[in-house]
């Protein structure tokens, strides 16, 4: 890619989020205008229409194009609702500047595949999901000076290697701090693996919340699993069938939560009457459970904002300015959470 097409693409992604803050909506629904998709109200079509005329914006495709550039969004699988809203973080973030964006998984073809097409002219780089990456793929990137991003590594980088997550300590603890607040004291978790950074967060978070509260720590509450459905249904039935089972149980991912929730209705637990059930994710799947899941919320449009906007400055040769960013999560209770029976919340 040219210097003057790198130095377009940045001042055309500047502009768009300018646009986007100005007319008091995401970048997304920006992008969707530019693209001259349908689903967008007339009113905002035309308050966004009217910024990018005045703005001089030039939509791709149309004189003085930028060229068909790819950003490469690798997963370890496509099977989740988190991996799907990332994927739609980046897409909306990269097709706002007219990058397409090619999606692929290490199921398929190894992580150093993508490495090797990363040095192709044509790709800008490489936003590498929820991944190992080996030692070798690390001395690789740093070599070679390849432009990855990282969003959620399962394991810390050895080498300075951008990467992106959200707050899992923090997030987490509000999550279980509100069901103490509720009244709940004994509190289940379906955790991640212990091997994954964001798993060990949200457990960590767990732990410091109830320590902050005076409740002891009871390693029977915790079930490890991957972020996996069918992996929580198992290990919430067994928590919900033992001799003192839980009056809440926060689980790890919307995945896993969708288990505890199925768990719940085979042992015959009302859900939040008997039993509340917190998640982390809030994925669209998260909105439309029975019932709908009070969640920790992670910032998925701007995750792909982020990761898109590293990528291409690592494509020009600059560095960001920190090897490390987490964003904010917020907590969005719904119907899945309620003081247990007998209590009344603080």
């Amino acid at each position: 890619m040219t210097d003057q097409n790198r130095a377009h693409l940045d001042t055309q992604y500047g502009l768009l989020t300018t646009i986007a803050a100005e007319a008091g909506v995401s970048l997304s629904t920006v992008s969707k205008v530019v693209h001259r998709r349908r689903d967008v109200g007339a009113t905002t079509r035309a308050r966004v229409e009217g910024l990018l005329t005045q703005h001089g914006y030039v939509r791709p495709g149309e004189p003085t194009p930028v060229g068909a550039q790819q950003i490469v969004a690798v997963f370890r699988d496509l099977s989740g609702p988190y991996a799907l809203e990332v994927v739609r973080g980046v897409v909306d973030a990269a097709g706002a500047l007219g990058i397409d964006v090619l999606t692929a998984t290490t199921s398929a073809r190894p992580i150093s595949h993508w490495l090797e097409k990363c040095r192709s002219d044509r790709v800008e780089g490489l936003i590498i999901v929820i991944s190992m990456l080996t030692e070798e793929d690390q001395r690789s990137i740093v070599e070679h000076q390849l432009p990855v991003v990282l969003v959620d590594p399962l394991s810390a980088p050895s080498l300075p290697i951008p990467s992106i997550g959200v707050t899992n300590w923090a997030g987490a603890k509000d999550a279980v701090c509100h069901l103490i607040q509720l009244g709940h004291r004994r509190i289940g978790m379906i955790a991640g693996r212990s091997h994954s950074l964001t798993g060990a967060a949200r457990l960590h978070g767990y732990r410091a919340a109830l320590e902050e509260a005076g409740i002891d720590y009871d390693p029977a509450l915790v079930r490890s699993t991957d972020f996996d459905f069918a992996e929580g249904l198992v290990v919430s039935r067994r928590m919900l069938l033992g001799d003192a089972p839980p009056t809440a149980v926060f689980a790890a991912s919307d995945a896993q939560a969708l288990g505890v929730l199925e768990a719940a209705r085979q042992v015959g637990l009302g859900v939040p009457e008997d039993l509340s059930v917190m998640s982390f994710d809030d994925t669209i799947v998260a909105a439309m459970a029975c019932p709908p899941l009070s969640a920790v919320r992670q910032p998925f449009e701007e995750l792909g904002r982020e990761a898109t906007r590293i990528l291409l400055q690592l494509s020009r040769g600059e560095r960001p300015a920190s090897d490390r960013i987490e964003l904010a999560t917020r907590l969005v209770l719904r119907t899945s959470t309620a003081p247990p029976r007998g209590a009344a919340a603080d």
